[in-house]
């Protein structure tokens, strides 16, 4: 006998139903306050059964999408996403303004590593010479929102961990190497499910999905000062280029 596992192309069934309803949310086939199809529905659409959507469902009322009342059935209850415009002077705390009250950053920490390939492309550099890697987790109103991971060549910014630390800022701390602005010389943006340490860290049940920004920043005369990978629940977040 034949026996069919609850996985497709390595994700399992109902992580599929959860991405697929939060779809229907983002792409306004549902709005907050509507009713969601019933369970029957849901595992026809499918091809699941009523335990699987079952527990879609129930992961959905965890992260606060959807809650069941008794009787009635289940509702979209929050189909809210903040809004990230990426453009060519991108500033999370600006791009995020009116949208939230209070943003709160954590530096996991910096440290001195051999440029990877992608990151020596970046940023204009042999691969394997010496770079600044420094790590954050962003919040807005409490909730985590990205952890970014940046490159910068250490010829230029070697102490920039220890500015960084001091300032609370990049905009600052690239003001204390003579930098009065820099802009965004590229962005590219892709999507992939979290790693055990993003979804811990961003607070996130196993299997969601992240958007992936990568991007390069440059001086005004053109050169590039960072590399950075920054990753964003797409649950929470959505990408306005």
């Amino acid at each position: 006998m034949t026996v069919l596992k609850d996985v497709s192309g390595g994700v399992a069934l109902w992580r599929q139903i959860v991405d697929a309803i939060r779809l229907d949310i983002v792409g306004g086939k549902l709005a907050a306050g509507d009713r969601l199809p019933t369970e029957a529905v849901l595992a026809e659409r499918f091809s699941a059964n009523r335990h699987t959507v079952r527990r879609a469902l129930a992961v959905l009322a965890e992260e606060g999408v959807v809650g069941a009342e008794q009787g009635r059935g289940t509702f979209v209850r929050n189909a809210k996403r903040l809004s990230y415009p990426i453009g060519k002077r991108t500033r999370f705390r600006e791009g995020l303004k009116g949208q939230v009250e209070d943003f709160s950053t954590i530096r996991l920490g910096h440290r001195l590593e051999n440029a990877s390939a992608a990151a020596a492309k970046a940023l204009g550099i042999r691969a394997g010479a010496k770079v600044v890697r420094v790590e954050g987790l962003t919040s807005a109103d409490g909730v985590p929102m990205s952890r970014s991971t940046t490159w910068l060549d250490y010829r230029r910014f070697a102490d920039f961990g220890e500015q960084l630390e001091q300032l609370k800022s990049f905009t600052k701390a690239f003001e204390s190497y003579g930098i009065a602005d820099y802009s965004r010389a590229s962005t590219r943006i892709s999507s992939r499910h979290a790693d055990i340490e993003e979804t811990k860290l961003l607070k996130l049940v196993p299997g969601a999905i992240v958007l992936v920004s990568e991007a390069v920043d440059v001086d005004a005369g053109g050169t590039p000062i960072s590399y950075a990978l920054s990753r964003f629940p797409a649950e929470r977040m959505e990408l306005v280029v």
